[in-house]
């Protein structure tokens, strides 16, 4: 990768002052223009210690509205961000639409690190490569401009900065214990950059190399970022058909075929519910101890029974171990972000567990019915869902996902019920009604979530809930069960 680096033409290098003036005018008038347009707008800027990074993102900003951009210097994760998956802290602080964030490196320095002192290689090396380009693209397709620059210096230029920058006082802590390391090791970080480069330059987006060394870094790469944001605003966007991941899905029934007889007693249920309930409190103890993230997803039709399911779940555990999620529409923060934001948010540390009350799957079922998202944006969030689930599962969590399941009878028999009993009035609204009018619809959009989304490390699980009893102990003892296989490993 680093010999796509090209120098200026010396005839250029005499014209870099009135240049340089002329494109942060550019850039700020092309701030006004992406806040319109409802651009959002990453630049990130990786490279060497001492090549520049920081003040290259301080002289970006100078003239630029600072209501409308955010920069992110990226350090080691804390604790608490080593307890998350790697993409959480970055998917975090994507920018909203019509803003800019600037990252002053980041998920490719981090990476870098991973790789030079604590051994990522092999298998893990490319589920990292996988991860890192399936985010970008899932920016990139969801209407964002991402912008990366590496800015290459050899090594004898880094020597003299770092020798400079260590002789006073003032300076010699902007030379971390890191970039002594980076520098020690030059040639075998050039290799590894090299090749991460290589496996993440993409056309939606390329990598730009610039030459750190010249006073002229910043007429680069105020070319590219202008030249870059012209064309988004334009629509001039580049055609990426990225190769397609084999996801292994599991074989499901259509909703139809599922039978909705099941029950139990109610002298059984207690018993059972009882024992079950023990041994789920047991069993958060122990994920907590091993550190096992745990993610529950509940969808299914209104009135099927989820509050209450959730409910004998939570009895269960310890309050300070789970989070329950309930999904609402989004809020203009939420809505103004890639769909996938606001759920990040709320991924649990390791040991913990999250309960989504309803989730990422809106997507494919009311945002699809209701027009609420393009045909391509649902379409398309059936490969985005899985990737999530694998990033997820790849860092260790156990995913369980519930469709609790009942007829178009019960539904009535449970509306009617609650239209005409007070102290239930609150849980039926117009939209219940206007939503069962779309019965059919929804029918065929879970069925078709259900065969694509079904994976063996994110399960589906059909949830028969005529009989809520039933319903309540077949979740708690699959649940179980997975905990039981996950502690097992």
């Amino acid at each position: 990768m680093f010999e796509k680096l090209t120098p200026l033409a010396e005839s250029e290098k005499s014209l870099v002052k009135a240049e340089i003036s002329a494109l942060k005018n550019r850039l700020s008038s092309q701030q006004q223009q992406v806040k319109q347009a409802k651009l959002p707008v990453v630049v990130l800027i990786e490279g060497w210690g001492a090549s520049g990074k920081g003040s290259l993102i301080g002289d970006l900003i100078l003239n630029m509205d600072p209501r409308s951009f955010t920069v992110f210097s990226i350090n080691p994760p804390t604790d608490d961000e080593a307890r998350r998956p790697f993409l959480w802290r970055y998917f975090q602080k994507i920018p909203e639409a019509g803003q800019f964030v600037f990252f002053d490196s980041g998920w490719y320095g981090e990476t870098i690190q991973n790789v030079m002192t604590d051994g990522l290689d092999g298998k893990d090396y490319r589920r990292r490569v996988e991860s890192i380009n399936a985010f970008e693209r899932q920016l990139t397709d969801g209407g964002y401009l991402v912008v990366k620059f590496f800015l290459h210096i050899p090594k004898k230029i880094q020597d003299e900065r770092f020798e400079k920058l260590l002789s006073s006082e003032n300076t010699e802590w902007r030379v971390s214990k890191a970039d002594k390391r980076e520098n020690k090791h030059y040639k075998e970080y050039a290799v590894a950059w090299d090749q991460l480069l290589d496996k993440t330059d993409t056309p939606a987006a390329p990598w730009h190399i610039i030459d750190g060394s010249e006073r002229t870094k910043r007429l680069q790469v105020y070319r590219v970022l202008t030249d870059a944001i012209a064309a988004a605003l334009e629509g001039n966007r580049p055609a990426y058909d990225a190769p397609h991941a084999e996801f292994p899905l599991l074989s499901m029934p259509k909703l139809a075929q599922v039978p909705l007889d099941q029950k139990v007693e109610e002298t059984e249920y207690r018993i059972q519910l009882k024992e079950a309930q023990n041994r789920l409190k047991d069993l958060h103890n122990r994920i907590y101890r091993k550190k096992i993230p745990v993610i529950l997803v509940y969808e299914g039709w209104d009135a099927a029974g989820k509050g209450g399911n959730i409910k004998r779940v939570a009895a269960a555990l310890d309050p300070r171990g789970y989070e329950v999620v309930p999904i609402a529409a989004p809020d203009k923060h939420e809505i103004s972000r890639q769909y996938l934001w606001r759920f990040w948010n709320h991924i649990p540390k390791t040991g913990h567990i999250t309960i989504f009350d309803r989730s990422w799957y809106g997507r494919v079922m009311v945002e699809r019915i209701e027009g609420f998202c393009t045909e391509d944006d649902w379409k398309r969030a059936y490969r985005e869902m899985n990737e999530f689930e694998k990033e997820l599962s790849d860092w260790g969590a156990v995913i369980l996902k519930f469709w609790i399941h009942i007829d178009k009878d019960t539904q009535l028999a449970r509306f009617n019920d609650r239209q005409n009993t007070p102290e239930k009035q609150w849980k039926i609204t117009d939209e219940d009604w206007r939503n069962r009018e779309k019965w059919d619809q929804y029918e065929i959009a879970v069925d078709e979530m259900l065969q694509k989304t079904s994976t063996e490390y994110a399960p589906w699980h059909i949830i028969e809930s005529t009989d809520k009893k039933y319903a309540r102990l077949k979740v708690l003892n699959i649940l179980i069960d997975a905990l039981e296989d996950a502690l097992k490993k």
